[in-house]
Parts: C-alpha cells; structure tokens; sequence
C-alpha cells in the first residue's frame, strides 16, 4: 500500500484518519482514495498549467494567527464554507482536539499499527501536516493542506522538490516562481499515479520560507475535476498568503 496514497483525496488526514487506515488495514482498500460520489455543481476554472491564472473563490475566514482554527508562520484566506481543521495531535495523541480526554487501558495491536501509520501519513520530505481546509462543505471532495518544516536555509524551491519527490507514484512536475504579500516562493504541478486506484490526477503546492520555517500549501482532490474545481480556493489562499504577525 503507498504510504502517501490514503488520506490524499477524499480522506482526512485529521481526526478519521485512524478509522481510515484500520479500514484499509482490513482490506477496503478502495475506501482509501474516494469518499463518496461527486458534491455539488462546482465552479469552473480557467487554465490547465501550473503559470496559468485560476478564478479566486468568494472569501472565508483567515486561519493562521493566534487563535484560528491553526495557528501557522502564515495567514491566508480561506474559500466561503472551507472548514480548517489543526492535524497537530495532542497530548492523547488526537489531531485538532485539544483537552480531550483519551481512552483509558491498553491500546490494542491494531490501533497501534493505525497510529503509526497515521503519523507516518503526517510527514512528507522536510514537512509535516499540521492543517487541512475540507471542501466538502462547499460541494467538493478535497483538502487544502498545510505542512511546516524546521527553520534553516534551505530555499522554498528545493523544500518543494523533497515534498513533491517524498510522494509515491509522482512525476512530471513543473516548477514556477511567484510572489504576493511580500513572500517569494515556488509553485509545483504534478501528475500523481494511484496504484490502488489505477488512476492519475493532478495535484499541485506552493512552498515560501518564512523566519519559523518553510511552508507547504497541498492541493489535491478526489480526481482531476475536483482539483479544477478547487483551484479558485487554492489561488485565493495564495494571493492572500502573509507572514503571521509577531
């Protein structure tokens, strides 16, 4: 089973990831990849390439800053009824639940194994996912994803190519350069081949590096009409994207 396959479509990376995995570890593997059939009508966007010009959605909320839904090294706007979630488990070990109590006794084996796996499923090259956005309160079957990294001097292009490279069955990426609010960054389109689902899809991220470490915005979706359909979000979240306030 690719390790970066479940939870990168229609499956949290967040508090079901568990629940998903042991699924899978049952062998309902193609639960793994779709979460259902297809949401709501859903906007159109212009341009297939990764210099292209999208449509930016209608505007959200701001996750980012003290006391969001995630706090990150940036801020940016999310899409009208994008719902964020923090991935950072807590002290028991669940992601984006703070001061929830755990289970009491002796986890079984196969929790364990679920466990592991989730936090495996968390890293990505020199990132870890620390927030998703799910689109399916606005109709669409997808997250936008947010990874961190440690701080250092290593530039958004090559914090990039480790993430793009760290994902199983990725090629054919194409690299960009941008700039908004003041960051300069990297931009990446990639084909993603599932070998559980027998299919290849689009996916595409931005990294920029800030004074607390660089940062990856992930974008995939259910499959190539999804991630179209997604994309005035991810432009919006892009256009908007600032360094966190002191």
């Amino acid at each position: 089973m690719g390790s970066r396959t479940v939870g990168r479509g229609g499956r949290s990376l967040g508090g079901g990831l568990v629940v998903a995995v042991a699924g899978c570890l049952a062998g309902a593997l193609t639960a793994c990849g779709a979460g259902g059939g297809h949401g709501a009508a859903k906007p159109t966007a212009s341009g297939a390439g990764a210099g292209a010009s999208s449509a930016v959605a209608a505007r959200g909320g701001t996750i980012g800053a003290p006391g969001s839904a995630c706090r990150l090294p940036v801020t940016f706007v999310l899409a009208k009824n994008w719902k964020p979630e923090s991935t950072v488990p807590d002290s028991t070990g669940s992601p984006g639940s703070p001061g929830s109590s755990g289970s009491t006794g002796s986890a079984a084996p196969d929790d364990d194994l679920a466990a592991e796996i989730a936090d495996a499923l968390r890293h990505q090259g020199p990132v870890t996912a620390v927030c998703e956005v799910d689109a399916k309160p606005a109709g669409h079957i997808g997250f936008l994803r947010v990874w961190t990294g440690e701080p250092g001097a290593v530039d958004a292009r090559s914090v990039l190519a480790s993430f793009v490279g760290a994902e199983k069955g990725a090629a054919h990426a194409t690299y960009r350069t941008f700039t908004t609010g003041g960051l300069s960054g990297t931009e990446v389109e990639y084909r993603v081949t599932s070998e559980i689902l027998e299919e290849t899809k689009t996916e595409r991220a931005l990294a920029v590096t800030t004074p607390d470490g660089p940062v990856v915005v992930h974008l995939g979706g259910l499959d190539d009409e999804e991630h179209r359909a997604m994309l005035p979000a991810y432009e919006l979240a892009k256009s908007t994207l600032r360094v966190t306030a002191p």
